[in-house]
């Protein structure tokens, strides 16, 4: 499992996809606290699930393949 961990203040994080291993940014909502959802990678095509926890001012989002 690949975690990035980004300011909740902010909107958009860099994730590296598990699949291909290639970086990109997505966006990350701080209002949907412990959301799971799956998002397809840009460049590899291949579904991503992520799981956005807030915990104060502190973001981490867990990506894995689905």
């Amino acid at each position: 499992m690949h975690r990035s961990t980004i300011d909740a203040m902010q909107e958009s994080a860099r994730v590296r996809c598990p699949w291909c291993g290639e970086r990109f940014e997505t966006l990350v909502d701080p209002e949907q606290a412990d959301a799971l959802y799956v998002e397809d990678c840009p460049v590899c095509c291949r579904p991503i699930e992520m799981q956005a926890m807030f915990d104060g001012a502190v973001t981490r989002l867990n990506v894995d393949r689905e």
